[in-house]
């Protein structure tokens, strides 16, 4: 599957797994074809927002890495107990998300 079709799956999928008034952004890895880049707006008063890079690491199994975090524009410490807890949480609906393509990308 090429990278731009991978892209289109991911977009229309991940919305589905996410929780109700997040917004996700997907966009491919310019330096990896195996790679998308997802951006997460997370609904709430917090204003906050997550890049994660996921990588294939075969048909069926993502490497999901947390990037940065933002609250309101600004890069805040992802260290903090609710950033860690909601990044955990994005980082569960990106594997549900990949699970739920794999009759995509693991076609056999």
């Amino acid at each position: 599957m090429n990278q731009d079709q991978l892209v289109t799956a991911w977009q229309q999928t991940l919305p589905t797994t996410l929780n109700h008034g997040d917004q996700a952004e997907i966009q491919a890895d310019g330096a990896n074809p195996n790679a998308l880049r997802i951006h997460i707006d997370a609904s709430g008063r917090q204003m906050y927002s997550f890049d994660f890079s996921c990588a294939y690491v075969d048909s069926r199994e993502v490497r999901v890495d947390l990037v940065d975090v933002e609250r309101d524009g600004v890069t805040v410490d992802e260290r903090n107990d609710v950033i860690q807890e909601l990044a955990q949480n994005y980082t569960r609906h990106i594997h549900e998300c990949a699970q739920v393509l794999q009759s995509v990308t693991n076609p056999d």
